[in-house]
């Protein structure tokens, strides 16, 4: 019976020392996640979520390509262009060379003011065209390993790429303390969204003009510029003496966020006393607005 009395006890102790070491020495880490808001502005607006603008790419459509990653790396690149993929208009897409945005990664680590960098991200190639500041190249670079259920550190320079900012919300995914529990939010694929709903055409306008007749001569100056987000075409430049054509040429393509500048000297005007002077592009494709391709100049009485 005293065997059993001892064993008793010793099964009871060990019982009771389990416990104690269950509750009080911790077992791995355990997070807990944030119920608040996990917009990038907090508020309503989204002033400043940009380093400029409405930045875009010109097309939804976008090209990319990852070199020299770990094979965890690039899956979590992958995954984080998915993601954002699945939640916008963007389409992503691989290819082997002239890639839009640029992926690549390194093993050393890096630390700036105490905090281990995770990765770096952003446009390097941006051109201003009209309302949109348009991006034409980005790169990434992947230090660390992600170690979240999701790719935040992929997210979050993906992002940069196309053109956010950091976020000063500590939940939001773009906040420059990296944490598992952070999110996207709605802001962010909303502006996305409403910045690509606009199509990728070309937006050729008429600028800078000015017109002197010198008895039955014109001299003119004027600014063709394309303001779209897509390289035009060929068209043609037309003027018009009161609603008469006195002039026609050809305009030459023009790349996004270019412009050219024309100068006309001693051109002949059958018709006498002149009111008006009118510059016309005219185009036979499509512009994200044809308001602006001409310019009309009346003389001052």
């Amino acid at each position: 019976m005293r065997w059993k009395n001892a064993f008793s006890i010793i099964f009871m102790l060990l019982v009771v020392g389990l416990l104690v070491f269950y509750w009080f020495i911790p077992f791995g880490e355990r997070e807990f996640f944030s119920s608040g808001n996990s917009n990038f502005t907090i508020g309503n607006t989204s002033s400043g979520m940009q380093y400029y603008e409405n930045m875009r790419f010109p097309s939804s459509e976008i090209s990319y390509r990852i070199e020299n990653c770990p094979l965890q790396k690039e899956e979590d690149m992958e995954r984080g262009f998915d993601i954002i993929d699945n939640l916008t208009l963007l389409d992503f897409y691989p290819v082997s060379s002239e890639e839009e945005i640029f992926v690549t990664c390194t093993s050393k680590d890096r630390i700036e003011e105490g905090l281990f960098i995770a990765g770096e991200g952003g446009p390097v190639d941006v051109r201003q065209a009209g309302n949109f500041n348009v991006i034409f190249y980005g790169e990434i670079l992947l230090i660390k390993d992600s170690q979240c259920s999701k790719p935040n550190v992929a997210i979050h320079e993906l992002l940069h790429v196309l053109g956010f900012n950091h976020s000063e919300n500590s939940n939001n995914i773009m906040y420059p303390i990296s944490k598992c529990s952070q999110t996207i939010g709605d802001d962010i694929p909303q502006l996305l969204n409403e910045l690509y709903s606009v199509q990728s055409y070309p937006d050729l306008s008429v600028a800078n003009a000015s017109a002197v007749m010198h008895g039955k001569y014109l001299d003119a100056n004027f600014t063709v510029r394309n303001d779209g987000l897509k390289d035009s075409e060929k068209a043609m430049i037309k003027i018009y003496a009161d609603d008469k054509q006195v002039k026609e040429f050809e305009l030459e393509a023009i790349k996004i966020g270019y412009a050219r500048v024309f100068t006309l000297s001693n051109l002949i005007i059958p018709q006498f006393n002149v009111e008006k002077i009118e510059f016309l592009v005219e185009t036979d494709f499509n512009e994200l607005s044809k308001e602006n391709n001409n310019v009309l100049l009346e003389i001052r009485n």
